[in-house]
């Protein structure tokens, strides 16, 4: 066949497979692969948008530098299609959602190599890759230096700094960037990390948790936690929130209830889900605890739904930096050949109604960490501006 004809036979049956999407819409949909779906209709799609596409669809297969085969091109109008409502929706191939279905939600996770600073050069090198691992098929190698990842450069920042910036919610991505002048790389993060609990006790008064992720168990460990310095004169206690991508919205919930007594945690709206709202129930335990919460602008979902309602309640004092303001949920849709869309369904919104995304929290006192500033002594800090606070 040739070559015109074979495109017209692909242009025709795209046309008439989403002619029969818009007649058969309001028809039930196919339970996929093992995953419980709810069944989906599908809102009547305009006909003279596909002609568009369709005709747009030749213009390219025809005329483009550069030979495209189909596979190529519907995959780059999907990955546009869905990657363009925003920054967190994505088009997951059958790999990738195999990959993804193996994490377990709330899971911490970072990439597949070390990032070593050399003094000399005064940058940050790549260490530990092996060559059979994912970053070295994208043109990675031991040695390379880093310039970049996402929007920071990293030639001025700690190696507990950089650390944080590799570290993220399982199956998430990060952008790196080997030069100023260099095509930036995405990277997913995949090979999961700690994610204990680590408490301190500083000025003998008061007790520091850091908090990596919310999973399913973090509100009955931090109670336990708690709990076992019960026999102290514990006076006061600070959330170290910094770098915590989120996790389960239930744990954070939880977890807020934990130090609540009554009122709205945190409302969730959807277009396709319904509102839904989350309430403290009544309950007096650490309520003669001072509750503070270290965020910076790595804080983000999650993390920021638990911040939000302490503060809004006038339960804690927030000190560090405004959150990332990350305020919407995804949801997983498996297609029938394997692949996946992860969408945003559903918006957070604080006890008074405020919005998260974009907007983030902000702190009552706005104190990062400074690049000359030991941890120790900034922790130290907090703590006794914790305990003056009324």
């Amino acid at each position: 066949m040739a070559k015109s004809q074979q495109k017209s036979v692909v242009l025709a049956s795209l046309l008439m497979c989403l002619s029969h999407s818009a007649w058969s819409a309001g028809s039930q949909g196919p339970v996929l692969d093992d995953m419980v779906m709810d069944q989906q209709t599908y809102s009547e799609i305009p006909v003279s948008s596909i002609q568009e596409f369709v005709q747009i669809y030749g213009i390219v297969k025809d005329n483009y530098i550069q030979d495209k085969n189909d596979d190529a091109l519907f995959q780059q109008a999907i990955r546009g299609l869905v990657g363009g409502l925003d920054r967190y929706s994505r088009y997951l191939s059958p790999e990738d959602f195999k990959q993804l279905r193996q994490y377990t939600e709330g899971d911490l996770a970072s990439i597949d190599f070390d990032l070593q600073f050399n003094p000399q050069l005064k940058q940050w090198m790549v260490q530990g890759l092996s060559p059979d691992a994912d970053s070295a098929k994208q043109g990675l190698r031991n040695g390379v230096t880093v310039y970049k990842i996402d929007d920071q450069i990293l030639n001025t920042l700690k190696r507990e700094q950089v650390r944080d910036l590799l570290s993220g919610a399982i199956g998430s991505t990060l952008s790196i960037q080997l030069s100023a002048q260099s095509t930036p790389v995405t990277l997913v993060r995949n090979i999961k990390v700690d994610t204990e609990i680590k408490s301190t006790l500083h000025n003998n008064q008061v007790l520091v948790l850091q908090v990596k992720v919310f999973q399913q168990d973090t509100a009955n460990e931090i109670k336990r936690i708690i709990d076992s310095y019960s026999s102290q004169r514990l006076k006061a206690v600070l959330l170290d929130l910094r770098n915590n991508p989120g996790g389960l919205l239930s744990a954070a919930v939880e977890s807020a209830d934990l130090f609540l007594n009554q009122g709205i945690i945190v409302s969730t709206k959807s277009r396709a889900e319904g509102d839904q709202q989350f309430q403290a129930l009544p309950g007096f335990e650490f309520q003669n605890l001072k509750i503070g919460i270290l965020i910076n602008n790595r804080s983000a979902s999650a993390a920021e739904v638990f911040t939000a309602a302490l503060k809004e309640h006038n339960r804690a004092w927030v000190v560090g930096e405004k959150s990332y303001g990350k305020g919407v949920v995804q949801k997983l849709f498996p297609l029938s050949n394997g692949a996946a869309l992860q969408m945003t369904v559903s918006q957070y919104f604080s006890p008074s109604g405020q919005r998260i995304e974009g907007l983030g929290v902000q702190p009552h006192l706005s104190y990062p960490l400074g690049v000359e500033m030991r941890e120790e002594s900034y922790l130290d800090h907090i703590t006794e501006l914790l305990l003056l606070q009324k």
